[in-house]
């Protein structure tokens, strides 16, 4: 699915989505397609579920136009 057809379906909510397909330009992850998983009408319960989730699966607001996800790098340093 879309994540246009997610919006147009869900307007102004937040939904759990898994990940299926999407594209990194420099440091952002553009997704391109989804499955959604369920909407969810409460933010506090929106929260709650971002937390739990793992692999390929996030919580969004349909209010964005794209979904685009800063990919952080974590730096290690080895002291002697």
């Amino acid at each position: 699915m879309q994540w246009q057809e997610v919006r147009n379906i869900y307007p102004d909510q937040y939904v759990l989505l898994e990940i299926l397909n999407s594209h990194t330009e420099d440091s952002v992850q553009y997704v391109d397609e989804v499955a959604l998983i369920k909407a969810i009408q409460d933010p506090v319960e929106a929260t709650k579920e971002l937390l739990k989730c793992r692999d390929s699966n996030i919580v969004y607001h349909t209010g964005q136009d794209k979904i685009a996800i800063e990919i952080r790098r974590t730096f290690f340093y080895r002291g002697r």
